[in-house]
């Protein structure tokens, strides 16, 4: 039986489909731009293209899989457990895993191969993939590119730790107020 992973966050999606030896059959990553439902299409699609009529399990997660997998009925996992689970299984020697998505970002730390603290960012972009895609528009480049200027950068500036988004964040909101 072949396995498939989707993860359709709030700024990508994610399909992976294994075989029984754990050997990737199908992989696909792509920004969603908002279309997610036509992106999926797509992706399953294009694996059965790859696969045929080949019998498969499916499990979702993400922040907008949670509706896919109410709507369609579909088994969910929630996106921190399904990522726990494969840094425990693919990397038994990981200390701790970084996740940033496209709105939060979480730090897991692992003992003995297992889980044991969790952090999360609140309500705010700022240190996450919305955040990014933000930076690389006002420097007039795209991720990709972004990414190949950091990898050559030559000196780290210090930025500040509170949300640099521009959101209106609930703590921001209260201060205002006073």
């Amino acid at each position: 039986m072949v396995r498939i992973g989707l993860d359709v966050g709030s700024t990508t999606a994610k399909l992976v489909a294994v075989n029984e030896e754990d050997k990737i059959l199908y992989s696909q990553y792509r920004r969603h731009n908002a279309r997610t439902k036509e992106v999926v299409l797509a992706f399953l699609g294009e694996l059965e293209a790859t696969l045929g009529e080949e019998p498969v399990s499916l499990r979702v997660t993400g922040s907008v899989g949670m509706g896919f997998s109410e709507r369609y009925g579909l088994p969910f996992v929630q996106e921190v457990v399904a990522a726990s689970k494969a840094v425990r299984v693919c990397h038994k020697e990981a200390q701790s895993m970084i996740d940033i998505g496209g709105e939060d970002a979480k730090v897991v730390f692992f003992k003995d191969g297992e889980a044991t603290d969790l952090r999360m960012n609140g309500n705010c972009a700022g240190g996450t993939g919305a955040f990014i895609d933000q930076m690389a528009v006002i420097l007039g480049v795209d991720v990709d590119e972004l990414n190949r200027l950091a990898l050559n950068a030559t000196r780290v500036y210090p930025i500040a730790s509170r949300c640099g988004a521009g959101c209106i964040c609930p703590a921001r909101q209260r201060r205002r107020r006073r």
